[in-house]
């Protein structure tokens, strides 16, 4: 072996590693087992032969097909239906992503981009666009888009891919590969389809995990509950369908025969089954006999409102609909936090994969995509709140009409920040701040020393 140089140094470092353990020590770890060949790190423990499986998901606990079924169960696709239609009535803008500039000198590039993500994929609005998207980001976390080019290489759409039938492929280290090698292929009917690398798709799953290469969707984040509440309501339906518990008996008088009790059956079968009418008559039976009236089984209990509540936190939605009544206030604040902890973090990530689109794919690195305010927030409690951070100064003019998805005051009037008190505003600018020192300094003079004097 060479000495001197960086190799030496190698050596040296881990000899220096291997006698800090003290084999033959008192209560000693021992020596740990050396590498037989110094690999690279491995971002976890890939399978082996991990890419030659033809199916997506293949080693996951339940695959793609599971998840879409799932999905059906009426609580969660009432659940993601609800989440789409919160999304749906939301407005948004193409802005400078530098806040503090006006609009007007980036109009064109903005009509753009506006008019490029008004249909992205050339055919749905955007609104059913992201309906689409949603869709697989919620079922089943595989959210994917498909870029379609011109023969130039311009983007000319982007097209909602069925997430099911992308598999993701790893190189020897568990990373995903980089273009231009393919890092995905789609499986058609159990044939390789095409080999995809990032440049051809945006695969976009939201909740990765370590060890995973495929994302964790809501749906299967409860799966067991789905379970349960599919057979829940498999033994509901049962009760009116195939149940043979009756109303109730009717004890006939003592003495009576087979014959005769068969023959009293057929008679109250054929007057009352299937005509209300007859039912709601008075009917006359023989002396002695009693009715006993069952209690019925209970269709829904606080077990149906726990199943609902598991569903409804997994996708961060209120629970009011399937629950008791509560109160008003409760309510409300169930909507409000469901409202802050769903729909917005979905919203960060809408945002954060268009803009990828926005700078990169379509070249307008100065300008990004923004959700505006939703427009059936209480106006008077907005206003309150507005008014608050502008007479503290947390915003100014301009900050509150960014928000409200309105272009800044010209020149620069509304960047001024001020504090409205009782007798009148300070605005916080650095003249003001000069201005108040200077007036400070004049009224406490500092005492000068005879050499500055001098």
């Amino acid at each position: 072996m060479p000495t001197g140089g960086k190799q030496t140094s190698l050596t040296n470092m881990a000899t220096s590693f291997m006698t800090s353990f003290q084999a033959n020590g008192l209560f000693s770890p021992g020596l740990p087992p050396t590498p037989a060949t110094k690999e690279p790190i491995r971002v976890f423990d890939l399978h082996v032969g991990q890419n030659l499986l033809y199916t997506p998901r293949a080693y996951e606990s339940f695959s793609f097909a599971q998840l879409r079924a799932f999905s059906n169960v009426e609580l969660v696709r009432l659940a993601i239906e609800t989440r789409k239609d919160q999304f749906e009535r939301l407005d948004w803008q193409i802005r400078p992503k530098n806040r503090r500039e006006r609009r007007d000198g980036h109009l064109s590039n903005i009509k753009v981009v506006e008019k490029f993500l008004r249909k992205p994929d050339g055919v749905n609005h955007f609104a059913t666009w992201v309906r689409l998207l949603l869709e697989d980001l919620l079922v089943v976390d595989a959210p994917t888009l498909e870029r379609r080019r011109t023969r130039s290489g311009k983007l000319l759409g982007l097209d909602v891919v069925d997430g099911t039938t992308i598999k993701v492929l790893v190189d020897d280290n568990g990373r995903r590969p980089r273009a231009p090698l393919p890092a995905y292929q789609q499986v058609i009917k159990g044939r390789i389809w095409n080999d995809l690398s990032d440049r051809d798709i945006i695969y976009a799953p939201r909740n990765l995990r370590p060890g995973h290469v495929y994302g964790y969707a809501p749906v299967e984040q409860v799966i067991v509950t789905l379970n349960t509440a599919l057979r829940r309501q498999t033994q509901q339906l049962a009760y009116f369908t195939e149940g043979n518990i009756p109303a109730g008996l009717i004890n006939v008088p003592e003495g009576w025969s087979p014959d005769q009790l068969k023959e009293w059956q057929d008679w109250m079968d054929a007057k009352l089954s299937g005509n209300q009418a007859e039912r709601s008559k008075l009917l006359w039976a023989p002396f002695g006999s009693k009715y006993q009236g069952f209690k019925e089984a209970p269709i829904k209990d606080e077990f149906d409102e726990w199943l609902a509540r598991v569903v409804c936190f997994a996708f961060s939605i209120p629970p009011s609909p399937f629950i008791k009544q509560m109160n008003r206030a409760t309510s409300e604040t169930d909507k409000e936090s469901a409202l802050e902890e769903g729909i917005v973090p979905l919203q960060l990530w809408v945002k954060r994969v268009l803009d990828d689109v926005i700078q990169t794919d379509l070249g307008f690195d100065d300008l990004e995509f923004a959700w505006s305010v939703a427009r059936d927030v209480d106006a008077k409690k907005q206003s309150e709140i507005h008014d608050i951070y502008l007479r503290n100064a947390t915003y100014c003019i301009d900050d509150v009409l960014l928000e409200l998805g309105k272009d800044p005051l010209p020149d620069g009037l509304g960047e001024v920040h001020r504090i409205y008190t009782g007798k009148g505003t300070l605005a916080l600018t650095k003249e003001s701040q000069a201005l108040k020192e200077t007036e400070a300094s004049e009224n406490n003079p500092k005492e000068t020393s005879p050499s500055e004097a001098d």
